[in-house]
Order: structure tokens, then sequence, then C-alpha cells
């Protein structure tokens, strides 16, 4: 740890096979929390590089739980988070809209951080019990196109730094590495940022690993298409700045995407979309996102044709059957 921390200190770069032993070393316990403090406290006062983040991805995966879906070819749809909007849970919405649709979607998720409902306590809030058994994961996607994988019994090195991320009590590179750890390692992510910065961070782990993403940032600062304003929209493909206008949508006031107060009001809010019963505004919202979610694995069709797939999954009532079905088969 000294010659690591002596490198950090000189401003090196730490290669990616380095950081991803970190994360080792850190699980099985060679450090001591001053080590581990002075490690993170370094890597945020210097800035987290691309190969360094990818090294912190590859430990926390070796040392979790495994996964394999890789036979379906998974998305999923996920926030960075702290964004401090409060918004109602419109990923996993969306998410379950894609399903709908006919498209295999692993939703990687977890308690709120800084909202009233995360994707995990909506989840919870269904009867849902949470799996690491890969064959009911695998059954999941089988018989309803969704599954979902609540982050803490697949990533469980995160538990090894979590004391010392309480003690800091600011952000460390630990939180931009929520939306990579998903452990079947999707073959597609649509991911939301809060900034830029990010986008441009996130735009190159992406290409270093391979996979299919569009990265989506509302300039207003929401980690997800909110519709509130323009949004910037980033693929393998394509960046291009969207109006809500372009989609045939008018724009949401930031109020008509409030969370509630409490996990039961998000969980109403959470089925009223679902049941095609909500506000216009809360439907464009799921309806943008999973579009743009489709837009990534049907990298040929237009975004209009894409929305239409995503109105018709949710209009129809396939999305709400997904749910059902899910739901069903995990309580």
């Amino acid at each position: 740890m000294k010659q690591i921390l002596t490198k950090i200190a000189n401003g090196e770069v730490l290669d990616r096979q380095q950081t991803s032993q970190l994360v080792h070393g850190i699980v099985d316990g060679n450090y001591n929390d001053v080590q581990i403090s002075a490690l993170l406290t370094g890597l945020i006062m210097r800035g987290i590089k691309v190969d360094e983040l990818l090294g912190l991805r590859d430990g926390l995966i070796e040392t979790g739980h495994p996964v394999d879906l890789s036979p379906y070819r998974v998305i999923d749809i996920v926030g960075t988070g702290g964004d401090n909007k409060n918004t109602f849970n419109i990923s996993t919405c969306a998410c379950l809209v894609v399903a709908g649709a006919g498209y295999k979607v692993a939703k990687h998720g977890n308690y709120a951080a800084t909202s009233t409902s995360g994707a995990s306590n909506v989840m919870e809030q269904h009867g849902v019990k949470f799996t690491a058994d890969n064959d009911q994961l695998r059954r999941n996607l089988e018989e309803c196109n969704f599954t979902y994988l609540h982050a803490p019994l697949f990533a469980t090195g995160m538990k090894s730094v979590a004391p010392v991320r309480k003690m800091l009590q600011i952000p460390t590179c630990f939180n931009l590495l929520g939306p990579l750890v998903n452990p079947c390692r999707p073959a597609y992510q649509l991911l939301g940022v809060a900034n830029l910065n990010q986008m441009r961070l996130y735009s190159s782990v992406y290409e270093r690993l391979g996979i299919g993403y569009g990265i989506v940032n509302n300039i207003d600062g929401y980690d997800e298409i909110s519709l509130t304003r323009d949004f910037k929209v980033k693929t393998n493909t394509m960046e291009k700045i969207f109006r809500p206008e372009d989609l045939g949508m008018s724009k949401v006031r930031p109020e008509e995407l409030y969370g509630g107060t409490t996990v039961e009001e998000a969980a109403g809010i959470f089925d009223s979309v679902l049941e095609n019963r909500s506000t216009e505004s809360r439907k464009n919202v799921v309806l943008a996102n999973a579009a743009f979610a489709i837009k990534v694995i049907e990298q040929d069709k237009d975004i209009a044709e894409c929305m239409a797939i995503a109105r018709e999954s949710l209009e129809s009532g396939r999305a709400l059957t997904c749910l059902k079905k899910y739901v069903e088969l995990n309580n």
C-alpha cells in the first residue's frame, strides 16, 4: 500500500490490474482503515482515471457473487443517483416497459440513498424476495423478460469499504461504481448521469468495456431524461442534444416528477404509471427513457420507432403483466 499511496501522491496513474488487486486486498483484510481512507482521499483529490475505475469495477465483480445471464444479452437502465431531485422510480418503470416490449432486462439496484424510494424499496413494497440464485434469475428472464439484482447480494466487497466511506462523509470513487458493477455484466446499458463530466468519464469506460451503451443527462442536473429541459444523449454511434418537443412531448414541471414522502406513496406512483393511469407527464418521462434504452439495442431504428414500441408496451398492459409475473415468481 505504501507504494500505491506514493504513486498517487506523485500524481501517477494506477493501472487496471493494480486497482483490481487493491480491491482484493481490501476484501481480504490486508489494509487498515487509515490506509483505505488515505487511498480513497488521494483518488478524490487527484481525480479518478478510466483505468483505475475499470480496475475497481473488476475487483468488485471478481470478489462478489457470480451471475451468468450471458445467453440473454440483457440491458440495464440505471442512474448514478445523488442528483437530489427525489423523482419517482423512473428507471425501474422504464425497465418494465422495455421488458414488456420483448427485450431481456436485468435491473441492478439498491435501497434509496438520497430519494424516498430506490428500486429495491419499490420491489420490496410489492412483496418481492431478493435472490442471488442464478437459476431463479434466468427463470425470471425466461418467463417475464425481467429480473432484479439487489446490489448488496452481489457486490459484497462494498461492505469492506463502507465504514471508511461513512467516516469520510464525502463522495468517493466508490460512488461512481454503482452503475458499473451489475454482476451479470449486461450487453447493453442506459445510464443517467447528473453532469457532463460524468458523461465523458463513463463513455470512456464503456468504450473500453466494449458494450452497447447510452448515457443521458438533462441539462438541469437530472440523472435521467426528465423532460424538464433539453437533454444530451451519447451512445456508441451518436451524440446529440434533444428537446422534449423532438419526441412530440411537452416540457414537464419538476414538481410533476416528485417521488413522494414515503415508500408506499412512491410505489403507488410507480403502479399508476404501469397501469396507464398516471399523469401524462409521468407517463411521458418513462416512455422517453424506455425509448432511448430500446434505441441502445436497436441502433438502426430511429427514436420515433423506439418511442412507438415503448408506448405500445405500456398502453397494451404488457409492461404491467411483466411486473405482475415477476412479483408472482419472486414472492
